[in-house]
């Protein structure tokens, strides 16, 4: 007799990610600085990377004053080395080279993609093509022995960087292909107060996830705004 097929885990079981350390390269930068003060207010182990080691080091002691929590800063190469997951949050023209640059430090980590692509001319911002399909697909080429996973593309800098906001009324859509990675995302998102990690698809998808951070720009653009994503129903 065939034994029954053990039940799907639900998607709303999460893994603990409370003990996890978390590396943000390009963390001076506004997006990377501002997931950064989030998550050390969070009480998770932030490491700021850096081109500047020593500007890394400045931002953090001064997000760890801020925050009261852990935050150290080092060399891009470094910060990578020290931590569990690891979020890329670089502009996208220095996306290829910074990761190709750090394949072995990354090998066998979990990498968060947030770069979007894109280019501004006078009529606004647009997706730019690029070779491999998208900016995650291109990180995943690049690091054949990491665990890819696109997320945190759609939200505000100026919002995450506010110390005046403590709650957030937006979803993260998580894209990738390993299941265990993309769990460990949504449960990262989950750390910050309302906000949530909504699984989106395959690492195929990342395309529609980054470019649609144009479509964003735009309305914030036009609405003196800095919008999000809500999904429904889920």
């Amino acid at each position: 007799m065939t034994a029954p097929a053990a039940p799907a885990a639900s998607p709303y079981d999460l893994p603990d990610v409370t003990g996890l350390s978390i590396a943000v390269l390009g963390g001076t930068g506004p997006q990377g600085r501002g997931l950064a003060r989030r998550f050390a207010a969070a009480g998770l182990t932030v490491v700021l990377g850096s081109r500047d080691g020593e500007r890394a080091a400045a931002l953090a002691a001064e997000l760890a004053t801020a925050t009261g929590g852990d935050v150290r800063g080092a060399a891009n190469g470094e910060a990578a080395a020290q931590a569990d997951i690891v979020l890329v949050a670089v502009p996208w023209d220095g996306h290829g080279a910074l990761l190709e640059g750090l394949r072995d430090q990354l090998a066998g980590r979990i990498v968060v993609d947030c770069v979007n692509p894109l280019g501004f001319d006078k009529q606004g911002a647009f997706a730019l093509p690029v070779a491999e399909g998208s900016a995650a697909q291109q990180a995943a080429a690049l690091l054949p022995d990491s665990r890819v996973v696109a997320a945190f593309h759609h939200v505000s800098a100026v919002l995450l960087e506010d110390p005046a906001l403590d709650r957030f009324d937006l979803d993260v859509l998580v894209v990738g292909d390993d299941r265990q990675a993309t769990d460990t995302v949504q449960a990262l998102a989950a750390t910050i107060p309302g906000m949530r990690g909504v699984y989106a698809g395959r690492l195929r998808n990342a395309h529609q996830v980054e470019a649609f951070t144009a479509n964003l720009i735009s309305m914030n653009r036009r609405y003196k705004a800095h919008a999000g994503v809500r999904v429904t129903d889920v």
